[in-house]
């Protein structure tokens, strides 16, 4: 059984506690109904697109966007946002998947759009009505965003969008896309809009195949009109409306990776404790009880760094940059390994095709890619430690 006791620790309050609760019984109860449904792992388009009705339906994505436009809480709470990705991606790869690119899609527009984009886009995307997508990545300017090459030149009713993005998760099933694309040069010419999916000129160019079955895509762009009025923020302040929103959202990469790594070692633990060995059990064997124990160490480093963070980010309404980086970097690194582990524990069984722990093996890998890989969190982190160290030292 999953060990709740972090629920105690002092990041959290009752509300938390009870959405923790609240949401693993409910995707105990839903969600193997649809991601174990006939077909599902064959269209997980379709199966997206149930999991975002469902999570709709029922409330869930009101934690995506602030409760002025149709939320459940004053404004993004990144707390609320870490436990629910977390306890979805425990049960569910695909399931945390629909929420978390909910909240990345629209979260600029939560936190950065004029109230009319709010009023058309949020509402929507709480009930599960409007698919969201984030599309900052090209083909070359992935971790170095400022290389990116997809224009908005201005027009007399807004803008013109050309040019491609790719690695876009959504792409081919959201409703619209929060693009970033050069207004001018250098990092003040970059800006932000909504770009509808059912405008003239834009197309899906490729989906994309990858371990962990879920849509993703190359979007390409040709005259698109943007509408004036679907600019997010200023012109030209797209790099911090980006940085700003993976700011909210980093954090909650971590806490996905960190509900594979509890699976893992649940899945693990079961397969120990009921596994013949040498007139015991597996659990009984010292080398076991050797990758267990790192394993639940290596998961609680990982959740005391996202919750701070998160908690960080919550209560002293700073940047947290430095702390996002740090629990991103571990909880995937670390989860990885801890999946590891749990595939060797089943042994033969680990590297079987639709075992749980094969599924996870696969799931995890991404999670130290996207939303900035390992090596750029390093950078970030040693540049806000060098920053702080010298400005100490001033």
């Amino acid at each position: 059984m999953t060990d709740r006791s972090f629920l105690d620790w002092p990041f959290f309050d009752a509300a938390h506690k009870d959405l923790a609760l609240r949401l693993d019984d409910w995707a105990a109860a839903n969600l193997p109904a649809i991601v174990d449904a006939p077909g599902a792992h064959d269209d997980v388009d379709a199966t997206c697109r149930a999991l975002v009705k469902a999570l709709g339906r029922d409330g869930w994505l009101k934690y995506c966007v602030p409760q002025e436009f149709g939320g459940a809480l004053k404004s993004l709470d990144v707390r609320s946002l870490s436990i629910i990705r977390e306890t979805l991606a425990r049960h569910s790869g695909l399931a945390d998947f629909a929420f978390a690119m909910q909240g990345l899609g629209s979260g600029a527009i939560s936190t950065f759009g004029s109230d009319t984009l709010k009023k058309k886009y949020l509402p929507a995307v709480a009930a599960g009505e409007k698919i969201a997508a984030f599309a900052l990545s090209e083909e070359n300017a992935g971790s170095d965003v400022v290389a990116m090459t997809t224009s908005l030149k201005k027009t007399p009713t807004g803008y013109a969008a050309n040019g491609e993005k790719t690695w876009i998760s959504n792409g081919g099933i959201a409703d619209f896309y929060t693009l970033f694309a050069r207004t001018g040069e250098g990092t003040k010419g970059v800006s932000a809009v909504v770009l509808d999916a059912d405008i003239s000129g834009f197309s899906v160019a490729e989906r994309i195949d990858v371990i962990a079955p879920h849509p993703l895509g190359r979007l390409r762009f040709r005259d698109c009109a943007v509408p004036a009025d679907h600019l997010i923020g200023a012109e030209g302040d797209g790099l911090k409306i980006a940085l700003g929103t993976l700011d909210i959202f980093r954090t909650t990469v971590g806490a996905a990776a960190l509900g594979f790594a509890r699976r893992a070692l649940d899945e693990a633990s079961k397969r120990a404790t009921t596994r013949p060995m040498f007139g015991a059990t597996l659990a009984d064997q010292p080398i076991a009880q050797g990758l267990l124990a790192e394993m639940a160490l290596d998961i609680d480093a990982a959740a005391l760094l996202i919750y701070r963070s998160a908690w960080t980010k919550d209560v002293k309404k700073t940047r947290v940059t430095r702390e996002a980086a740090m629990a991103k970097l571990y909880a995937t690194d670390q989860a990885q390994a801890v999946i590891d582990k749990a595939v060797q524990l089943h042994g033969g069984l680990g590297v079987k095709k639709g075992s749980k722990v094969e599924e996870l093996y696969r799931e995890v890998r991404a999670l130290r890619i996207y939303e900035g890989a390992s090596e750029v969190q390093k950078v970030v982190i040693a540049r806000q430690h060098l920053q702080n160290f010298i400005g100490g030292a001033e």
